[in-house]
């Protein structure tokens, strides 16, 4: 355990000081996108429709089992209340907001962390390369323990930990945006069937 630490340590410090907050970019990252996959979790796979009506026989001891179950069983709840009112579509809106901004949580800093990780090690490798040339233009080129290479070393490292970060965020972003698009979709279906359903 203590050799791992130790080759990490070596690992961080050959990149220079930008390894750190890509380091700490990337934890932030993969919790971002961690939370928002397990907040999404739909539930069961029926139909926006096929489930309230479910929900509709089953009454409140219906079990919960996503998040769109949660939506259905929040927005059935106003409808119950507020059927005859003629803003009944606000109040269920009024209802869905929560779960709409849970699945929109971290979605700008997960997006952010993406673009400004290769952006963060472009400029590790912009200070390696530096030092590369002020190596040589000291010459101290032999003279120094990093020298030529250590610069090199430097930029290397920071671009690679950038494109670590960046590149599977990217994918898994990408599909999590996705998935958050579909169940936006799902709680106005879900909001357009409570408030034109017949015998209101």
């Amino acid at each position: 355990m203590t050799e791992l630490l130790n080759q990490f340590i070596g690992y961080m410090q050959g990149g220079g000081y930008v390894m750190w907050p890509l380091f700490f970019a990337n934890m932030i990252l993969w919790y971002g996108l961690a939370y928002r996959y397990i907040v999404m979790q739909r539930g069961r796979k029926k139909s926006a429709r096929v489930l309230i009506d479910s929900h509709m026989k089953k009454g409140e001891n219906k079990k919960q089992k996503g998040i769109l179950d949660m939506v259905i069983h929040d927005s059935i709840k106003v409808y119950k209340e507020m059927k005859d009112n003629p803003n009944l579509r606000d109040y269920i809106q009024s209802a869905q907001y929560p779960y709409i901004r849970e699945v929109k949580k971290f979605s700008i800093i997960v997006t952010t962390i993406i673009i400004l990780a290769p952006l963060i090690g472009l400029l590790g490798t912009v200070i390696g390369m530096i030092e590369t040339f002020d190596s040589l233009g000291s010459s101290t080129l032999f003279s120094q323990g990093g020298g030529i290479a250590g610069g090199i070393s430097q930029a290397l490292f920071t671009t690679q930990l950038g494109l670590i970060v960046a590149a599977p965020g990217l994918v898994l972003g990408r599909m999590l945006d996705k998935k958050q698009q579909n169940l936006e979709l799902e709680f106005e279906q879900v909001k357009d069937i409570l408030s034109t359903r017949e015998g209101k």
